[in-house]
């Protein structure tokens, strides 16, 4: 396999979105943003506040079954249990999400340079990682719901990603977990309906988030122009298949059951639900229309996309 290693090889080299930016000089303007905007969830929550009586844990507008029939049926006490149960479950998918990212992060970096700033972002990413997976365990306990694994299924195969994922597949797989919770947790922050504490705890990943987002499509674009064409051709496939496993574990069914409703119905009226599609759609719409623009959403692997509800 030929890979282009150097940045002084890609000089000139572009995408439908124009030239390829210096590595080296966005790693560092990445690690000087993260030197100014890091932060210690310990230290800048107050995790002793109590629980806010009347607010959501979650936006009602982004909870699963809003504006369904179902949704109209419950009470107003279910609705916000319904939201507390969902948070613990999308924050339980966000600590399954960023484990695997940190492994797949720690295999990007570790034929690199340990001196390069490529590198040294890298690890300050993974610490970053550390924090917002401790953070949400410890958002889903002082919510009290319980933590909400993904299926065994899903699990293992995410096992067989990390471990053989090639650098482009995960890049995208990585933004596929980052941009959508990203859109949501946007929505989230400013609300005041919403907890003070769940409102702090997406504000610190939203700032850091950003900075990931960025180092990923950097490191994707990159990846797209200079990977042979059999992983090019992998990495549709791969993200196509991510997308639908990510869109069924988004919120997991037990969550229903565990507030006193029927899963079965749940599941259909979520996913009959035309706000429910529009939620998934509109989240996901950056980055769909950047891998798109960047090669990414073709032949089968669009396919995937579109079967998994996040690509219109």
């Amino acid at each position: 396999m030929t890979t282009v290693t150097e940045d002084s090889e890609l000089a000139g080299l572009r995408d439908a979105l124009g030239l390829l930016k210096d590595r080296e000089q966005v790693a560092q303007r990445l690690l000087e943003s993260s030197a100014k905007h890091s932060f210690d969830p310990d230290k800048e929550l107050d995790w002793d506040a109590p629980v806010e009586d009347g607010k959501w844990f979650w936006p009602p507008e982004l909870v699963s079954l809003y504006d369904t029939p179902l949704w109209r049926r419950m009470s107003e006490e279910q609705r916000f249990d319904l939201a507390r149960h969902e948070a613990a479950s999308l924050a339980s998918l966000g600590i399954w999400f960023e484990i695997i990212l940190m492994q797949l992060l720690v295999r990007h970096i570790y034929d690199k340079s340990v001196t390069s700033a490529h590198v040294r972002y890298a690890l300050t990413e993974i610490a970053d990682e550390c924090r917002h997976s401790m953070m949400f365990a410890r958002m889903i306990e002082k919510g009290g719901a319980p933590t909400y694994p993904v299926t065994k299924l899903n699990h293992n195969l995410a096992r067989v990603l990390k471990t053989v994922s090639t650098t482009p597949g995960s890049f995208a797989c990585t933004l596929l977990g980052e941009e959508i919770l990203d859109w949501m947790q946007r929505l989230t922050f400013p609300d005041e309906r919403v907890q003070t504490l769940v409102r702090g705890v997406t504000r610190i990943h939203v700032v850091e988030e950003a900075r990931h987002v960025r180092y990923a499509r950097e490191e994707l674009r990159r990846q797209m122009v200079t990977a042979p064409r059999w992983e090019r051709e992998l990495t549709r496939i791969s993200s196509g298949e991510a997308a639908r496993v990510f869109s069924i574990a988004f919120v997991n069914p037990q969550v229903y059951t565990n507030v006193g409703l029927d899963r079965r119905e749940a599941l259909a009226q979520v996913k009959a639900s035309g706000h429910r599609r529009e939620v998934m759609q509109s989240g996901a719409k950056r980055l769909t229309d950047f891998l798109d623009d960047i090669g990414v959403l073709r032949g089968a692997g669009r396919r995937l996309w579109k079967s998994s509800g996040l690509l219109a």
